[in-house]
């Protein structure tokens, strides 16, 4: 599948963009951006690849460069370099498959799924980066699922800009003893793609999970995430969240979980400390890979 797609990266301290996927051992062209010329670009045009191009590139310094290079950063997408900047932020429950199959009826009064907040934008990992978790977790679960993106501009009024994909890994055991303590269950890293997919947001993501410990494959199993999935129309979700004032602060930054699938929790499997969790979304060639790790903090003074 090719869809229009683009990166940030930083190369030896400084920011850049480059569009598609890089294919490893391919060089790939990089275009100098200021910090924000980016997620302003999908404010001030129509988003789509050509006029994003245009605004990003003209006039810009290139570089060429293999992605395997390791002065090359990946960064999550439109992530601003000021730390609060950028909310990530999600939705629980919204499968078809947790309410028995059904879609939300047309018409009538929106019920809203239930939210939560995970973190700022700067708190988010990428594949390959180690995912923290407290150092005694209930029962973990891995949750493959797409990211929507949005831009507020000076007034606040929040821009879509495309999409990625992300692992919301959680405590759900704990959620599970008591979902009052839903904001401690999430209080685990999470992990999102580099890569920001154009267009509107997909009706169908598939793919698959493989869990591996000690180098062994441990359990794996096939996901599905897309509109097509969710028992909520993705507009009309969106359309709730963004009305809430605390979202739509100037400038900022939304990454927005639309839910996930069963998973390997509910097929009775339990993440340990140090797993490799990778999650394969086949249907667009994006791959997120990383170990989990409990954390015991030092004690306070």
């Amino acid at each position: 599948m090719s869809l229009p797609t683009l990166f940030e990266a930083l190369y030896r301290g400084e920011r850049h963009v480059g569009f598609g996927t890089p294919e490893p051992g391919t060089p790939q062209t990089l275009y100098r951006v200021a910090d924000g010329r980016l997620a302003a670009a999908f404010v001030a045009t129509d988003g789509s690849m050509a006029a994003i191009r245009s605004a990003v590139t003209e006039g810009a310094a290139t570089v060429t460069v293999a992605m395997e290079d390791p002065e090359v950063r990946l960064l999550p997408p439109l992530l601003p370099t000021a730390t609060g900047n950028a909310l990530l932020s999600g939705f629980m429950g919204t499968h078809k498959k947790k309410w028995g199959g059904r879609t939300a009826p047309e018409g009538g009064e929106f019920t809203p799924p239930k939210w939560f907040f995970k973190g700022f934008g700067d708190w988010v990992r990428l594949p390959g980066e180690t995912l923290h978790v407290p150092a005694n977790p209930v029962a973990l679960i891995e949750e493959p699922e797409v990211a929507l993106v949005y831009v507020n501009d000076a007034d606040g009024s929040p821009h879509y800009a495309g999409y990625t994909f992300g692992n919301d890994l959680c405590d759900i055991g704990l959620h599970r003893e008591d979902p009052g303590y839903n904001p401690y269950c999430k209080l685990c890293d999470t992990a999102l793609a580099p890569w920001l997919f154009l267009g509107e947001p997909p009706h169908s993501v598939t793919g698959r999970v493989t869990i591996a410990r000690d180098g062994v494959t441990a359990w794996e199993g096939n996901f599905s995430c897309g509109g097509d999935a969710l028992y909520f129309r993705v507009r009309d979700m969106v359309e709730h969240l963004f009305s809430f004032p605390a979202v739509r602060r100037p400038g900022l930054v939304n990454y927005v979980l639309l839910g996930a699938d069963e998973a390997s929790f509910h097929d009775g499997f339990r993440i340990a400390d140090g797993d490799r969790i990778a999650i394969d979304v086949k249907s667009h060639g994006v791959t997120i890979e990383n170990t989990v790790r409990y954390v015991s903090p030092a004690p306070l003074p």
